[in-house]
């Protein structure tokens, strides 16, 4: 149980990190840095349930987030153009996350994948569609972290 104390510990403060030093334009690459640097192998996101699991070497944690539906609903069909355009929106700074995860999952996405080691973020639609997008890498200085 220490153990899964130390990951949520460790996760916590890795996107309290995260949130203080990553700008509101262009702010993905930090949040993952930071993620990256606490020692979070990957993030896996399933939609809508907006559940997000995190791997570490030491085991994972899973954050349950507010479901973007409830009830029965049919699963959009995968929409590259549609992820892209909600994936330019975000990177711009034109949409909160939970925008964010709605536009993506009215784009077909049921999951989506973060490898933090190689700087990769995977989408997956339910039929085994997938699109893959890089980011790109930051270097957070340790005196914007306060």
């Amino acid at each position: 149980m220490a153990n899964t104390n130390k990951n949520i510990e460790k996760l916590l403060e890795a996107q309290k990190r995260a949130m203080s030093v990553r700008p509101k334009v262009g702010g993905f690459p930090y949040l993952a840095e930071a993620l990256r640097q606490a020692g979070i192998l990957k993030n896996i996101w399933s939609l809508p349930s907006c559940q997000s699991v995190y791997l570490m070497k030491e085991g994972g944690v899973v954050q349950q987030g507010t479901p973007l539906v409830t009830g029965t609903h049919s699963v959009p069909n995968f929409d590259k153009d549609a992820l892209i355009k909600a994936l330019r929106t975000d990177q711009a700074g034109n949409s909160t996350f939970p925008e964010f995860l709605d536009s993506t999952w009215k784009a077909g996405v049921v999951k989506y994948e973060v490898d933090f080691s190689r700087r990769q973020v995977n989408y997956c639609g339910a039929n085994g569609e997938s699109y893959l997008e890089e980011y790109p890498a930051v270097e957070i200085k340790e005196s914007l972290v306060g």
